[in-house]
């Protein structure tokens, strides 16, 4: 088990952002949405190099700010995402990827069951602060 994965405690990562500007990265926030539900199932990065990937593929392609390359999301597992649009925001700075699962889960998670969630599981309690997971 994953502690922060799994955790009650909130322990959100407020410097991801000043930890990727610090390397300099060109990136903008995607959020990512599934097109037959519209559930939002999770937030990346895109620079122009998998914006463009994502385009002329139509694979929803991020870059992944951990490992600072390009990332196609599912390559390894098999549960890639076709990219049904793709909409950018007033300020162009974010971008919101329609994306359709073509097989398996969404998240690299799972619940009690071994089948993946999406990646938004769980819900802060407004009473106790504590995370509430919605897919155990």
């Amino acid at each position: 088990m994953n502690e922060l994965e799994e955790t009650r405690k909130l322990m959100l990562d407020f410097g991801k952002l000043k930890k990727v500007a610090a390397r300099e990265a060109d990136v903008v926030p995607v959020a990512v949405q599934n097109a037959d539900t519209r559930e939002v199932i999770l937030i990346a990065y895109a620079n122009e190099r998998a914006l463009r990937h994502s385009i002329e593929t139509r694979t929803a392609t991020f870059w992944s700010t951990s490992r600072n390359e390009l990332w196609i999301k599912g390559a390894t597992s098999g549960h890639t995402f076709d990219l049904v649009e793709v909409r950018v925001n007033c300020e162009q700075n974010s971008l919101l990827y329609v994306v359709r699962p073509r097989a398996g889960g969404i998240c690299h998670t799972k619940n009690r069951a071994s089948e993946p969630r999406d990646c938004f599981y769980r819900r802060i309690d407004f009473e106790t602060g504590e995370l509430e997971n919605l897919d155990p």
